[in-house]
């Protein structure tokens, strides 16, 4: 159990790193005219208004969620023996653990009237 926690925060700071580095730092050089796959998504299925939502926060978020949902799609994986249940589990959870994570990000935007209003 103690081997499995290890795992996650060392993921989680790595990845957090790696995205930051690469994502979140070109995101802003770049000032949103092209923005990063995960922050389209929560514009086409949340409606997020770009004019109300603070775009450095938002790439925060969209970090830590990212490096959240990688961190714990691999140390689920790494609790299985072998290398074929491994690569089953991983291609069975990815879509499902990043749609509900980014379904409370939209929420949490909603909820906090960043949206358009329809």
């Amino acid at each position: 159990m103690l081997q499995e926690l290890i795992l996650f925060v060392l993921c989680y700071i790595l990845v957090l790193v790696i995205y930051e580095i690469f994502i979140v730092n070109r995101a802003k050089k770049k000032k949103a005219k092209k923005y990063p796959m995960e922050v389209k998504y929560l514009i086409a299925r949340y409606r997020l208004d770009m004019k109300k939502v603070d775009y450095p926060q938002l790439l925060q978020i969209v970090a830590l969620v990212s490096s959240f949902d990688i961190s714990l799609i691999v140390t689920l994986a790494s609790i299985l023996d072998t290398y074929l249940w491994q690569m089953i589990i991983v291609i069975i959870l990815v879509f499902p653990v990043i749609f509900v994570s980014y379904h409370f990000v939209g929420k949490f935007y909603k909820k906090k009237g960043m949206t358009k209003d329809v």
